[in-house]
């Protein structure tokens, strides 16, 4: 046992029920029995000092190399838990100063220029294609959905965001639309098939460049919807339309004018764009640590505060902004569970040590989501007052209107199968 950790667990660890296995071999539980229980269990003192001295970053590292787990439970019950005990402040000061070292830094960590930009994308989009199937929707959507009602499942949920997306977007045939950040094509397809815009669509990631072009030209789309490896930096040409899903997450706080300058630069004068990014309730802060790592280098979700002050001297004016609780939280829920589902499949892929990792990162992610301090933004902006209605109503319109231009057909909906 370490005395020290344990005293600052029991210090900092107040509410629910945590069991905690020492190296070798002591019990000891923490906490009031009101709030959520979970397991901690430690197979090596090294990983007892690990904890003590870096847990935001060590939590993750240990259970990556099986020196700590959850059992019988799982890392989303412990995550749950410490998010319920240290919500608002971390609990040592040790902790706060490491926070704000890593905050002090943050800009020489996000410099994402072209080169490290395309290198850090590779680095979690440019996995093995079969991975993503595991667990996300037949789309390949790799986004916070939409979850419409309790009862809506997965794929109900992706169809409704890309649905919801193309509604604030004001989309009408003919209309040239760029997606900046495209993923694996499925909303340019959405797009391009449901309203009859003209979809371009960017990414720096070569997988999702393949697959889209691919999904492009298997539903007769490729000539309405075509997908460019490119920096948006490197665009000349201008669009009625642009939107950005899940893209912003990585573009860094140092290189945030650069992106709405140039998303000013690339809008025709009466145009709209909706930015579609995870973002954080608790004002300015920094990447944590085990995700900065070995997740998203260089990625940081925004406050509103950082963003906002930037888009109003762009150029560009704020015309609606829907601030998504809890469904992101849901959408991981569900990709949490599909990944459990087929670890197996995952572990013949990589290996057992990626399969924690990747377990973990999802985890981590719901509880961040669920009881932690992330939440999702879509900001709607244009450079005229009047681009778009003055009262929301227009969006419901345009989603009946939307559905029932599919009635025909569901090819885009299943076309990850």
């Amino acid at each position: 046992m370490n005395p020290l950790l344990k005293t600052l667990m029991q210090g900092a660890l107040k509410r629910g029920t945590l069991h905690v296995t020492w190296a070798d071999g002591t019990k000891t539980t923490i906490g009031n029995g009101d709030g959520h229980e979970a397991n901690l269990n430690f197979h090596t003192k090294a990983a007892e000092w690990a904890f003590l001295l870096n847990p935001e970053l060590a939590v993750g590292e240990e259970f990556m190399g099986g020196e700590l787990d959850f059992l019988p439970g799982r890392p989303i019950d412990f995550l749950l838990f410490v998010n319920d005990n240290w919500r608002g402040k971390r609990p040592t000061e040790w902790m706060e100063v490491l926070a704000r070292l890593r905050y002090l830094k943050r800009r020489i960590v996000q410099n994402n220029n072209r080169f490290r930009a395309r290198r850090n994308v590779a680095h979690h989009y440019d996995l093995d294609e079969r991975l993503y199937r595991l667990f996300l929707d037949s789309d390949l959507q790799y986004s916070c959905a939409y979850f419409e009602t309790p009862e809506s499942d997965l794929e109900e949920a992706q169809w409704a965001k890309k649905r919801h997306i193309a509604a604030k977007l004001l989309l009408e045939p003919g209309l040239e639309v760029l997606d900046i950040g495209s993923g694996w094509g499925g909303l340019g397809l959405f797009m391009a098939e449901r309203t009859g815009a003209s979809v371009t669509g960017v990414t720096l990631s070569t997988e999702q460049h393949r697959v889209s072009n691919e999904r492009a030209r298997a539903l007769g789309l490729a000539e309405r919807a075509v997908f460019e490896l490119k920096d948006y930096r490197l665009l000349d040409r201008q669009f009625d339309r642009i939107v950005s899903v899940g893209m912003f997450e990585h573009v860094g706080v140092g290189h945030y004018q650069e992106f709405f300058q140039t998303s000013a630069k690339l809008l025709k004068p009466e145009g709209v764009m909706l930015l579609h990014s995870i973002g954080r309730t608790d004002g300015p802060g920094s990447t944590n640590p085990w995700i900065e790592k070995y997740i998203f280098p260089g990625g940081y979700t925004p406050a509103l505060s950082e963003v906002l002050p930037i888009i109003e001297r762009s150029g560009l004016i704020v015309t609606d902004i829907e601030i998504l609780r809890l469904h992101y939280a849901e959408t991981l829920k569900a990709w949490r569970q599909r990944f459990m589902a087929r670890r197996d499949e995952a572990a013949a892929i990589y290996d057992e040590r990626f399969c924690r990792m990747w377990e973990f990162y999802l985890a981590g992610s719901e509880a961040a989501f669920r009881s932690g301090d992330l939440v999702v933004f879509q900001i709607q902006m244009s450079p005229k007052q009047d681009a778009v209605p003055l009262t929301r109503n227009y969006i419901e319109a345009a989603e009946r209107a939307i559905e029932e231009a599919g009635n025909e057909g569901e090819s885009i909906r299943l076309a990850g199968e």
